[in-house]
C-alpha cells in the first residue's frame, strides 16, 4: 500500500536543510550514508521528506555532517546559501 500522506513543514524543513549541508560540504548521499551508518536508499528518502526519521536518525545525520541538529530543523536554515 502506498503511503499518501503528505509530508509534515518539519520534515519538509529537515529534508532541505540535510540536503543543502551535504552539498555544501561536498558529500555524495553515499559518503553521507556510510559516515552516518546509514543506507544510501534511507539518505535520498529523508531527502526527499518522503521518511518519518526518528530523532536518533536526525542526531546521526547531524553528527555525520558536522552541524548542530537545531540548525538542521531551524526552517531558516541554509536559506541564505545559494548553491
Amino acid at each position: 500500500m502506498e503511503n499518501t500522506t503528505k509530508p509534515s513543514q518539519a520534515r519538509l524543513v529537515f529534508a532541505k536543510n540535510v540536503r543543502l549541508a551535504r552539498r555544501l560540504r561536498n558529500l555524495t548521499q553515499e559518503s553521507l550514508a556510510l559516515e552516518a551508518s546509514m543506507s544510501r536508499t534511507y539518505v535520498s528518502e529523508v531527502e526527499r521528506g518522503a521518511r518519518n526519521i526518528s530523532i536518533d536518525s536526525m542526531a546521526m545525520l547531524a553528527e555525520a555532517l558536522d552541524v548542530p541538529l537545531a540548525k538542521l530543523v531551524d526552517p531558516v536554515g541554509f536559506d541564505y546559501i545559494k548553491l
